[in-house]
């Protein structure tokens, strides 16, 4: 297909694992939950609340051995030197305060009851946590579902020079791949970021609060963590960039063996498509193994790092225990160790996990960005504002000066003129890359000329709804593309609101009904992929009953019977000529011999009409058509035409059905 210039740009140049506009992107993205917030104030909540547990558990088991297991040891170890503050927080025994007298039995009760408090709390966050991701998971669904419609129906307004640029592997890359790691994000990544990071905060400012040097020590390797971090995270990212590459390519290429299957086992290319797929998926495997090396090493030098850290808290805490000095200058009791052991931990486990998904995160928010550019990417051929809708149509088709070319510097078609009046068929012949497919593709609108009009029934089609003006133009081409539908519904594409009466009717005109009724269940048979299991011809009628059923006063046949035998291209022509009927039609023929009945023939060479007229003026005159006529005729078995290399659409975009 012809490069446009001015489009998109291709979504292989897009492929990033880090975003560029992190803030719009975020923004973005967080206005599509907006109609959820009530979920996410709910989430919100819960998050604190579980956050809570977490802290508050190391301060109550500390309290479990400072208060009722070991009192008289920290009453002993508590003595300060004199004019220093005790620091024992954990000794405070918020929970309960026993009397100096309390008897045994008044410290079990306590320890028990405290005990009860720690497992009412650990379930309460427990609870708390599994509904904080459900809702979550919920929310972040529901709006996936609302991002992979919305994207969906942009696709399907997009303009076919976007599809010429890039191809189909790329763009379904968008929907499954990048969607999915935004799913990730939303659904636990994210959740797992934020509350780690508030458990994070929390902790370190409960640790400074309970005992300001010791927490001072206890943090020192933080800053190696970070180091840490940016350094195997910053790797991660350019090998995470790299396999987004990778696994486009892989998408591009399977995409690509599937579709053109039949070429490949044709030309027995099965050995060399293979070892294509073999490399791109070996390079897509290479770079998640560096992408995937580095993660790996991040999370056990994190670990590490944390187990120095504990060893640390033990190390210094328990000299200060044990010589019954006071190392920190501040006073440190069994139950307070117990304490920052347990926060120590509590602060490691969210760093090693922020650490590890926080390329995940950011590969989601570039994910979102690449969805957000493909939203973006404007469609050339737009309504107006104040476009009108085609009233019905008449037939009467003119090109005013028509000049089109899909590069600046790369004229497809040069100051065509023409009026085709209603009822009458046209056909267009010249040798390949001519422009005529470019011809019936402005006829639908699918590109805007360059310069000059084109108009229908004197409305110029860029003043006309797009709907309205292609619902009203049936079109058949030489790949005649089917659904994975039943029969029935692939006729009914045409017009979705026919009867199964209008259908039958349709495929009675079209000549397909002889075979139908063959198909194990009729016209409710179950067609393969693109129609698999029919014949060229039988779906090229099915095509035809399609195009019959949606009943349009413009018909556009582009080359539909150049890829069936004489025999099936004579039913073809009969139940065409029977379509063709009162309507104003365009034909591509790549058989000279199908068009002598055309009221019109433009015969176009290098964008341009260099001859036209009926089939009889046009061979009298020797020119043009005469020498494409007897090119097939001279090299036909019997002196009758043949085929012949006179069609074709080269660089041309292809035309896709106005139904699209």
């Amino acid at each position: 297909m012809h490069g446009l210039g001015g489009g998109p740009r291709h979504l292989m140049e897009q492929e990033a694992s880090k975003p560029t506009d992190t803030r719009t992107t975020l923004r973005r993205l967080v206005s599509m939950f907006k109609p959820y917030w009530l979920i996410l104030i709910a989430v919100l909540v819960l998050i604190i609340g579980s956050t809570y547990t977490q802290v508050v558990m190391p301060q109550l088991t500390g309290q479990a051995v400072d208060c009722f297991l070991t009192p008289g040891a920290v009453q002993e170890f508590a003595l300060p030197i004199p004019g220093q503050v005790q620091q024992a927080a954990a000794s405070t025994c918020w929970f309960m305060k026993l009397p100096a007298n309390a008897a045994q039995a008044d410290y079990i009760r306590g320890l028990g009851s405290l005990a009860l408090l720690i497992l009412g709390i650990y379930i309460a966050g427990s609870i708390m946590s599994g509904l904080m991701f459900y809702c979550m998971t919920w929310t972040g669904q529901h709006v996936l579902r609302n991002l992979r419609v919305q994207v969906f129906n942009h696709l399907h307004k997009l303009s076919l020079n976007f599809y010429a640029e890039n191809d189909a592997g790329s763009v379904m890359s968008r929907i499954t791949n990048d969607m999915d790691t935004i799913q990730q994000a939303v659904s636990f990544v994210l959740v797992s970021v934020f509350s780690g990071s508030l458990l994070i905060l929390w902790v370190a400012y409960q640790m400074l609060t309970m005992n300001l040097v010791y927490a001072l020590i206890s943090l020192s390797v933080v800053p190696i963590m970070a180091v840490v971090t940016v350094y195997f995270s910053g790797q991660a990212r350019k090998a995470f960039r790299r396999t987004r590459v990778e696994i486009g390519k892989v998408n591009a290429n399977l995409e690509e063996s599937i579709s053109g299957v039949r070429e490949v086992q044709a030309f027995g290319r099965e050995d060399a498509n293979i070892e294509t797929f073999r490399l791109a998926n070996a390079s897509n495997r290479d770079a998640n193994i560096r992408a995937v090396s580095f993660t790996a090493a991040l999370a056990p030098s994190l670990e590490a790092l944390g187990y120095l850290a504990i060893a640390i808290v033990t190390i210094v805490g328990g000299l200060s225990l044990l010589r019954g000095t006071n190392l920190l200058g501040t006073a440190v009791s069994l139950g307070l160790i117990i304490t920052f052991l347990q926060y120590v931990q509590r602060f490691n486990q969210p760093v090693q996990q922020i650490a590890t998904l926080w390329t995940n995160l950011q590969s989601a928010v570039a994910g979102a960005e690449r969805i957000f550019g493909l939203l973006d990417a404007v469609p050339d051929v737009t309504d107006k504002p104040a476009a009108l809708v085609m009233p019905a149509i008449q037939g009467r088709v003119e090109f005013d000066g028509v000049r089109q070319a899909y590069k600046a510097d790369e004229p497809v078609l040069c100051n065509v003129s023409f009026v085709a009046e209603p009822g009458q068929t046209v056909a267009i012949v010249g040798p390949t890359g001519a422009g005529k497919t470019t011809i019936i593709n402005l006829i639908p609108r699918f590109y805007d000329v360059t310069a000059g009009a084109v108009r229908i029934d004197g409305h110029d089609v860029r003043d006309v709804t797009r709907a309205s003006l292609r619902g009203q133009i049936g079109i058949v081409l030489q790949d005649t593309y089917l659904f994975s539908d039943t029969v029935m519904n692939n006729i009914r594409f045409g017009r979705p609101a026919a009867t199964d009466e209008e259908v039958l009717a349709a495929a009675r005109l079209s000549r397909a009904d002889d075979f139908i009724q063959r198909l194990p269940d009729g016209c409710n048979t179950l067609l393969g992929e693109r129609g698999s299991g029919l014949s060229q011809g039988q779906r090229q009628l099915i095509s035809i009953a399609r195009a019959a059923l949606a009943d349009p006063r413009i018909l556009i046949l582009d080359e539909a019977t150049s890829s069936v035998d004489t025999r099936t291209e004579r039913q073809i022509q009969q139940a065409l000529d029977l379509l063709m009927r009162g309507r104003t039609s365009f034909v591509i023929a790549h058989r000279l011999s199908t068009i002598r009945r055309a009221d019109q023939i433009l015969v176009l060479i290098d964008g341009e009409i260099v001859e036209r007229g009926r089939h009889e003026e046009l061979l009298a005159q020797q020119g043009a058509y005469y020498n494409l006529y007897m090119s097939q005729f001279l090299n036909s078995p019997g002196g009758a035409p043949v085929d012949g290399s006179v069609s074709g659409n080269g660089h041309e975009p292809a035309v896709v059905p106005a139904a699209a």
